[in-house]
């Protein structure tokens, strides 16, 4: 059987929870061949962001056409973009080389609270980039930027969703975590409401999650998977990472990717 396979197009996290780092890592964990083209550098850790540093347009196109070229993806999650240069390159070569299984996570502000998207690179994100995804998977406070409503009940996501969806012309996952209800999720798309009930972990540490969420969703669209079928994979895997109890760095810190790695090479050194 061919070997699937993901890209993720997102800017690098040295502290390893989120963005590229986290994608590769959820990628492999959910059984495809993961690769990455990089928008931007960042210097941060689990309690903020301190610098970014974007690459070039120009180089953005050049990794992206490598990939494509060479090892044609399965699918694409789209990450952190912070500006607009970047999201046209992005759309213009997704369109050329005619991309599948778009996942669109609008990465606007990190778990600590940092800015990680340029007013300028808002109207492009959903102007350009949205309208070739298979899916977008806003959180409330992105869902209420991009819809131009205030969220704060259940049917206030519906008809947030709703409004994206019809924007936007693609299926939208509207995330509940946030505060509006216990880590349920909203998938409207084909005019259907559908929503992924979840029970809320008491872990403290979610840098990263959005970031794992779309990643795990696109590698199970590129294994074949429905998009229904893909988010509850990707919900209980998220679960999983969670549930774990990873406790590293002083602020907000990363889950635990590899969970359940069961490999020969995994294991812990036996103790004398």
């Amino acid at each position: 059987m061919k070997q699937k396979t993901a890209l993720t197009i997102a800017g690098s996290d040295c502290s390893g929870g989120a963005g590229i780092q986290a994608d590769l890592k959820t990628m492999t964990m959910n059984g495809v061949y993961a690769m990455s083209a990089i928008t931007a550098l960042t210097a941060q850790n689990t309690t903020g962001v301190k610098d970014i540093m974007e690459v070039t347009p120009e180089f953005l196109r050049e990794q992206i056409d490598m990939v494509f070229e060479d090892i044609y993806p399965d699918a694409v999650k789209i990450g952190m973009v912070s500006s607009s240069e970047l999201i046209n390159v992005i759309a213009d070569r997704l369109v050329y080389h005619n991309a599948k299984n778009v996942v669109v996570d609008p990465v606007m502000v990190a778990t600590s609270g940092s800015a990680l998207l340029k007013n300028d690179a808002v109207e492009a994100l959903s102007g350009k980039l949205m309208p070739l995804a298979a899916v977008v998977t806003p959180n409330i406070p992105e869902a209420q930027v991009l819809s131009g409503m205030k969220i704060s009940s259940k049917e206030d996501m519906e008809k947030a969703a709703e409004a994206i969806c019809k924007a936007c012309g693609c299926a939208v996952l509207l995330k509940g975590g946030h505060s509006i209800n216990d880590a349920n999720d909203l998938l409207y798309e084909k005019e259907t409401y559908t929503w992924f009930t979840g029970k809320r972990i008491d872990n403290p540490n979610t840098h990263g999650t959005g970031c794992t969420l779309s990643s795990a969703i696109a590698a199970n669209l590129a294994k074949g998977f429905t998009l229904k079928e893909a988010v509850k994979r990707a919900k209980d895997y998220i679960s999983g990472a969670l549930a774990a109890g990873l406790d590293l760095g002083k602020g907000s810190g990363p889950m635990m990717h590899n969970f359940d790695l069961k490999s020969e090479f995994a294991k812990e050194k036996e103790s004398v």
